[in-house]
């Protein structure tokens, strides 16, 4: 039987005892956990926790940390999305699969035809970092999806200047937009990569070249047009699969 995952948005130290924070309390008591039963802890900070439960009450459950175990299943390659704002919805299913591939991070920006207003993005924030919580506690990550603070489209390209080093595509459906296949043979082992896709209809022909005048390189995804929440999380199966760095590690923990 796996262990149960739960992450808790505060530091762990060995010896700790600590109640839990409501929703993962509230997990332990559905799944009928009893004191003296082991779970695993994480805070985001790298590595994870062995931990017990010491106590249950009514609207408490106790715990006890004990072993760090400095694991680590991030992706080889950090990959950063950029995406124009799509349906709330979506966006939600977005960050949960996002993570469970393992992107870096994600930041959410709002293009001529973002259908979600950049206010309504910033107040689901929240929400986005909790959706990722719960993708990493059942997928085995024990560092969070990263989201940004959603940006305006120019605020967005502003703010590449800072970033020279990083490799940059941009998914494309023009016909002369090189195969992802091609780009991916350009990779080189430990490149960060930029990946900025479109909102639903796609970024502007302007948008579009103003991309490209930002270094990004136009990827093709194939003959069939994918949806907006589907095109990017297409190219992180594929590096996945090719380059598939997230195994666990047992080496010296990199917590800060």
């Amino acid at each position: 039987m796996n262990v149960p995952r739960f992450f808790v948005e505060m530091p762990l130290a060995a010896g700790a005892e600590l109640a839990l924070p409501p929703g993962p309390a509230r997990h332990v008591q559905v799944l009928r956990l009893q004191p003296g039963d082991a779970i695993t802890l994480f805070d985001g900070r790298g590595g994870q926790w062995q931990a017990s439960i010491v106590q249950m009450r009514r609207s408490e459950v106790r715990v006890r940390v004990d072993a760090h175990e400095p694991v680590e299943r991030e992706a080889a390659r950090p990959v950063h999305l950029a995406v124009g704002l799509f349906a709330p919805e979506r966006m939600d299913w977005l960050v949960e699969k996002a993570t469970e591939l393992g992107a870096a991070s994600l930041t959410p920006v709002h293009t001529a035809r973002s259908n979600l207003a950049l206010a309504r993005a910033g107040k689901r924030r929240d929400r986005w970092r909790a959706i990722s919580a719960r993708a990493c506690e059942q997928c085995g990550r024990n560092r969070l999806l990263r989201i940004d603070a959603a940006l305006r489209w120019p605020d967005y390209l502003q703010q590449l200047e800072h970033d020279e080093a990083q490799v940059r595509w941009l998914l494309s459906p023009s016909a002369d937009a090189a195969p992802l296949a091609y780009h991916s043979g350009l990779l080189h082992a430990g490149n960060g990569l930029a990946v900025l896709s479109g909102p639903e209809g796609g970024l502007t022909d302007a948008e579009h070249a103003a991309a490209v005048g930002c270094r990004f390189a136009p990827v093709g995804l194939g003959a069939r047009i994918l949806r907006a929440e589907t095109a990017p999380l297409a190219v992180l199966a594929a590096l996945l699969l090719a380059d598939p760095g997230a195994h666990a590690t047992s080496g010296a923990s990199t917590r800060p």
